[in-house]
């Protein structure tokens, strides 16, 4: 009896054991939960790093009129403004931050699974990149946009190659039968998919980007609140490519890989589906899409966050400026401390349309 109730005891110790073993599993899990929390700064030490960096970096002087925000997948945290010019419902020429919007259009209408042409396309390496948008207008269609010039030059040699350029969005635009659409017609097209993708929170609702001129790769217009939307949308998964982001990521560095052509930044990011990703070394990894006259999205590489620095100017190289600034403003954000030496990169990407 006694050694039975030995081994009850042994048993029912070993049990208390594992019990034991498994409450103290959870206990440091949320232990480390709890100093998790506790080591990321507050929304007001954030705030309190983000507008000083704004104020004092070398990157963010002399910006002219601005907006800027960060917010995560449920709204806005925090925005501000210089000079009344620039608001969040003030509407500005988004240039090549029109490419992640119709990124999302093309993934959307394919479903989530794009074809090898189309991601050929929305990576740049297609061949078609001979596009100069300024011989297109708003009165266009795609197809007199794209055989303007030498609008529709196909190299052969650049296929399956990144080669930086718009051509390859009007092309694409052109494969998925919207040749003769105008304006109006993309944007009736961009609703479709937009504002009524499966899973939307809000569906019904129009995104609020448009087409001024029937030119994919830049010729979008918007408020930074419709945009944020959008990227609020990317991050929630509720728009195909935002479960996709970092997917189809090519090299774009020439003296990096045989396979890109040419590249108009001068960081060796990568670039997936019309964004780039940030991932030069020492780089936070954040996407992105800045655009010629200073708009400047981004989302954070873990997806939690996003931000935009609206400008709209036709100063020389806006947008290196807005992603020069961006980029301290949204280090400042993640460490809760100023940045006020200059962005790593600040030479950063001398982005065409």
């Amino acid at each position: 009896m006694t050694q039975v109730r030995r081994a009850q005891n042994n048993r029912a110790f070993a049990g208390f054991g594992r019990g034991a073993s498994a409450a103290l599993v959870a206990l440091a899990a949320l232990v480390a939960t709890a100093a998790a929390h506790a080591a990321a700064p507050s929304l007001a030490t954030r705030r309190a790093a983000v507008e000083s960096t704004l104020a004092n970096a070398g990157s963010c002087q002399r910006l002219g009129d601005y907006y800027w925000e960060i917010g995560d997948a449920h709204g806005e945290l925090m925005h501000g403004q210089r000079g009344q010019r620039i608001g969040p419902n003030k509407t500005v020429r988004l240039a090549s931050a029109s490419k992640w919007v119709f990124g999302a259009y093309v993934v959307e209408r394919a479903q989530g699974k794009p074809t090898p042409a189309e991601i050929d396309a929305l990576t740049m390496r297609s061949g078609y990149d001979g596009l100069n948008p300024l011989l297109c207008n708003r009165n266009d269609t795609v197809q007199s946009c794209f055989g303007r010039g030498r609008n529709a030059t196909f190299t052969p040699g650049h296929v399956g190659r990144f080669s930086y350029n718009g051509g390859h969005d009007q092309k694409l635009l052109m494969d998925l039968g919207l040749g003769r659409a105008d304006a109006e017609a993309l944007n009736n097209d961009l609703d479709r998919q937009l504002a009524n993708a499966p899973g939307l929170r809000d569906a019904g609702r129009p995104l609020g980007i448009r087409y001024l001129a029937p030119e994919p790769a830049g010729g979008m217009i918007a408020t930074p609140a419709a945009y944020g939307q959008f990227l609020r949308r990317l991050i929630r998964g509720e728009y195909q490519l935002g479960k996709m982001l970092g997917q189809h990521a090519v090299c774009t560095e020439p003296g990096t890989c045989s396979t890109a052509v040419s590249t108009p930044a001068a960081l060796p990011w990568h670039y997936a589906l019309n964004y780039w990703i940030e991932d030069q070394p020492g780089g936070d990894g954040a996407f992105s899409s800045a655009g010629a006259f200073g708009f400047y999205p981004w989302i954070t590489a873990d997806k939690r966050h996003y931000g935009m620095l609206v400008r709209e100017t036709l100063a020389p190289r806006a947008y290196v400026r807005s992603a020069a600034c961006g980029a301290l403003i949204r280090r400042a954000f993640a460490e809760g401390k100023p940045q006020h030496a200059a962005a790593e990169g600040a030479s950063s990407p001398d982005f065409t349309d």
